[in-house]
């Protein structure tokens, strides 16, 4: 038998080879591909062993290995029946010939990485897994979830062990032990200042200074700046903005009342601030930190 798992979605590419192992009678052999030589093969691919009947064979990104990579086709035949052989390929090249050979007699399954357009799918994953866990996420405790972790898979399935020792679990739960992704603190860094809380902003600059590298912080913000301005200059809703720049629509549609209080004019003067910002952090003509905080406060000047 012959598996082949694919895709960059981690958590799930190691989960389904967890099922298969859990699931299988015999014994488990485990490589990563770029270690393996020639010499191997036979021995991989043949069947039964002193002590055990069958057995499954689990081989990590094969196809790093180009030598063997090339030659894998040819050895399929010789598969035994009594081996399970299971290839796991974060990103293959499926232009090769050794990946068409592979598709056509093995069972594929591919996942691929979410990204922010499935945050409703993560919403409802979050609320599947709680109950496997023993617990209940009702639909807004999974939105909020879902809105301080982001579409990580890895970190959601974190976030809910943790919650999952609590006795009960709610918003106020959640706000208070899972802590929020950078892109949720930008948004929040962000929306003071459009909010023109400036008190805020320090504030919170002063506690993500410890936490955060500048210039990812930095660019973070600069994607907000850049939807809110798609905003300010579209007749379009936030949803359709939200699909012409590939960005999930709950994002925009947090931004679209403060583009519609800005108006052109004022997103302007924010987009002025922060490219004023990035031209001096490209020439070092200040401290990052600082002309973040500047590029902010002048937000906050303007509602």
């Amino acid at each position: 038998m012959l598996s082949l798992i694919i895709g960059e979605n981690s958590f799930e590419t190691s989960r389904e080879v967890t099922r298969l192992a859990q699931d299988f009678q015999g014994d488990i052999h485990r490589f990563d591909g770029d270690a393996l030589t020639l010499a191997q093969l036979p021995d991989l691919l043949m069947g039964s062993t002193l002590f055990a009947d069958k057995k499954l064979v689990i081989i990590k990104n094969l196809s790093e290995n180009k030598a063997l990579w090339s030659v894998l086709a040819e050895w399929l035949p010789r598969l035994s029946d009594d081996v399970h052989l299971v290839l796991v390929e974060a990103k293959p090249d499926k232009r090769t010939k050794t990946f068409k050979d592979l598709r056509e007699v093995a069972t594929v399954k591919e996942f691929a990485p979410w990204t922010d357009r499935d945050a409703a799918k993560a919403e409802q994953w979050v609320m599947e897994e709680a109950k496997a866990k023993g617990f209940t996420l009702d639909k807004k405790s999974a939105h909020l979830l879902a809105q301080r972790v982001g579409v990580d898979q890895w970190l959601l399935y974190q976030a809910l062990q943790k919650l999952a020792v609590l006795p009960s679990v709610d918003s106020a739960a959640i706000e208070k032990f899972i802590e929020a992704t950078p892109s949720e603190n930008v948004f929040n860094l962000l929306e003071a200042g459009l909010k023109g809380n400036a008190a805020k902003v320090q504030q919170m600059m002063r506690v993500l200074e410890t936490t955060e590298d500048p210039y990812r912080l930095f660019g973070l913000l600069s994607g907000q700046v850049l939807h809110l301005a798609a905003l300010a200059v579209s007749d379009k809703p936030a949803a359709s903005v939200a699909s012409d720049l590939g960005a999930h629509p709950f994002a925009l549609s947090k931004l679209a009342p403060y583009a519609k209080t800005l108006g052109r004019e004022g997103t302007r003067k924010v987009v002025a601030a922060f490219v004023e910002a990035d031209a001096g952090m490209k020439t070092s003509a200040g401290e990052p930190w600082l002309l973040i905080e500047r590029a902010l406060l002048k937000t906050a000047t303007l509602t």
